[in-house]
């Protein structure tokens, strides 16, 4: 009988790829904020390029860590990206003591979340 090698990940390696995740999303968003200053773009296309930065990041996550765990990537991804989505609405209840923007989307964020952590474990 083959014996499997399990892959034994650190939890700090997933802080870590969590932490870059948020700066990544930091950069896009301050990105979004001076073209939305220069250029004066409309909610919709605002809406939209918050939703990519969402996928975008997660699927970051997601590929980063299904680099490192080799084995059942699409769920370490979709841990990432729930994960994520997890700090997002926690944040989101400290500071505005409601959940807000999120709240209005909740299971769309987490789908879009979620989906894109485990598309990029899928495609790692």
């Amino acid at each position: 009988m083959e014996r499997r090698e399990e892959t034994k990940v650190p939890a700090l390696f997933f802080l870590k790829c969590l932490l870059f995740s948020y700066i990544l999303t930091a950069v896009l968003l301050l990105l979004l904020a001076l073209a939305l200053y220069k250029l004066g773009l409309g909610e919709r296309i605002v809406a939209l390029a918050i939703i990519l930065i969402y996928v975008a990041s997660t699927f970051f996550s997601g590929y980063v860590t299904g680099k490192k765990v080799q084995n059942k990537k699409y769920l370490w991804g979709l841990l990432m990206g729930s994960l994520y989505f997890g700090v997002l609405v926690s944040v989101s209840l400290i500071i505005n003591h409601s959940l807000g923007e999120v709240g209005r989307s909740f299971f769309t964020t987490l789908v879009l979340c979620a989906g894109g952590g485990m598309l990029g474990g899928m495609v790692s």
